[in-house]
């Protein structure tokens, strides 16, 4: 007797990300969770599932590379994770020399076989350059974003200074009115 485990909870809507528990519940078959709202990156604690025969995490929101612990799922038959958005380079080797175009489309950031955008096809971006030394220890990487600081931080004490300068000064001249006023108010009622 051959019992058939399924975990399907596609089409219901769900957000967040996937928890790294979900490697804990062995003995699964199938397990959807496809067209929902779910987002971060695909938890490599699947690759714990080693009974999974199909794997559908399409049409959410995940992003990140797929991890290479998901080559330990040797049973796994269909794979979906078209319509994400993943980077990085396809997993080579066993079953997902397999898979076609279609389980991993609509993921511009992914590139390697199966997909038509190869992993040499894509050169990395350069980084952006820094005209701060490489001696001097500093939280931002480009000097531009310190004088946008300092250029806030200055302009904001200075329209602070100014108008608390002329709040406090009218306001002293209102308060000895009102004080002047309230003696006088109290000399009459005691007349």
């Amino acid at each position: 007797m051959e019992v058939f485990s399924a975990i399907d909870l596609s089409s219901n809507k769900f957000n967040g990300n996937i928890s790294e528990f979900i490697g804990n519940l062995n003995g699964f078959q199938l397990f959807n969770l496809s067209s929902n709202n779910l987002a971060g990156h695909i938890p490599s604690s699947l690759g714990n599932l080693t009974t999974l025969e199909l794997l559908d995490l399409s049409q959410n929101k995940l992003s990140g590379q797929i991890p290479e612990q998901l080559k330990q799922l040797t049973f796994l038959e269909s794979f979906n994770v078209s319509n994400n958005q993943l980077t990085g380079p396809t997993p080579h080797g066993e079953q997902f020399d397999t898979f076609d175009n279609s389980s991993f489309e609509e993921n511009l950031g992914l590139r390697g076989s199966p997909l038509s955008k190869k992993c040499e096809d894509l050169e990395p971006s350069p980084l952006p350059t820094s005209s701060i030394g490489d001696g001097q220890n500093s939280w931002f990487h480009i000097e531009f974003d310190w004088k946008i600081i300092i250029l806030g931080y200055g302009s904001g004490l200075v329209i602070g200074v100014v108008l608390g300068n002329i709040a406090t000064e009218k306001n002293q001249h209102w308060f000895v009115k009102i004080k002047k006023l309230q003696h006088k108010m109290r000399k009459r009622q005691h007349v």
